[in-house]
């Protein structure tokens, strides 16, 4: 892991316990085995939908982007605001937002599995 995973552990300390697991260059950030952020460049971004994007939109946020054989592509993960590394019940807030979009997110997928 890196040092600026590591203080993430501090930073969520309010939310709840969260696990670092390495992936394709960066990081999954996990609580109760779901990934609601990642860390991608020393850089954290949390998951998103329509619940809460606006969230994200008006603090000027902008989405995670990466370069795919010459095309971008967008995932849904918004960058987190600064402010919430110095305020751990502001990431709290955060982190309950993004984990409540990646459960929403679960329960979709499950839906589809079904039909």
């Amino acid at each position: 892991m890196s040092e600026y995973t590591d203080n993430l552990r501090d930073v969520f300390e309010w939310f709840g316990p969260i696990t670092v697991r390495r992936m394709f260059g960066g990081y999954g950030i996990y609580h109760e085995g779901l990934m609601f952020a990642l860390v991608s460049d020393e850089t954290l971004y949390l998951k998103a939908d329509e619940a809460n994007v606006g969230d994200f939109e008006r603090e000027g946020l902008g989405p995670f982007e990466y370069n795919k054989g010459g095309k971008v592509v967008r995932i849904a993960y918004y960058q987190a605001p600064e402010e919430l590394f110095e305020d751990h019940e502001l990431a709290a807030a955060w982190a309950r937002r993004s984990f409540e979009a990646a459960l929403r997110a679960q329960a979709g997928k499950r839906k589809s599995a079904r039909k």
